[in-house]
């Protein structure tokens, strides 16, 4: 397989692309392997980043219980890796996201609804299960928070494929396995 170990730099990048990166550089400190991978299209990163930081009706910690059950579903390292980091800026604890990556929540009953559901969809390719969708709802999400949960779910989907694909190096504390027993 040809894989994707030469991370393009600033300098192999297009003059748009270079923009982004130095904004990346400033907000982040660095420019993620993932998102270096996906600028060797000339229009695929701020495609993606317009797409990833459009506004949501979901808050900054119900992104990431999608972002980390969705990437459990795909098996991504890299984005478990990297949702891990930001979920733990976000105040979860270990516990929680290794929980949240196998699909549920032990100590929010509306984390827990989302969780499910994110899993749902993304192991169902779409088909949500009928209880697992009233589940979210009974929980107090509206119809608007589950249509910006479906756009959260292809976001990160796009994201675990191009690693899947690519197989580009982790370059964050790597996430460890998941051991938990699933609900």
């Amino acid at each position: 397989m040809n894989t994707f170990n030469n991370i393009p730099s600033r300098e192999d990048v297009s003059t748009n692309n270079q923009a982004i990166f130095d904004n990346l550089k400033k907000a982040v400190g660095f420019v993620p392997n993932l998102y270096a991978t996906y600028a060797h299209s000339d229009t695929a990163l701020e495609n993606y980043l317009n797409f990833a930081n459009a506004k949501t009706s979901l808050s900054a910690k119900e992104k990431e219980v999608v972002n980390l059950a969705v990437s459990q579903v795909n098996d991504c390292l890299y984005c478990l890796s990297a949702h891990t980091a930001i979920g733990k800026m976000n105040g979860f604890t270990d516990a929680q996201i290794l929980e949240l990556r196998a699909g549920y929540s032990s100590v929010n009953n509306k984390l827990d609804a989302l969780a499910k559901l994110a899993k749902n969809i993304t192991e169902n390719r779409g088909k949500t299960d009928e209880a697992v969708l009233e589940n979210f709802f009974n929980a107090g999400y509206t119809k608007g928070n589950l249509i910006d949960t479906i756009a959260l779910v292809g976001d990160k989907t796009i994201s675990n494929y191009i690693h899947s694909t690519t197989q580009v190096p982790v370059d964050f504390p790597v996430a460890q396995p998941l051991e938990l027993e699933t609900i």
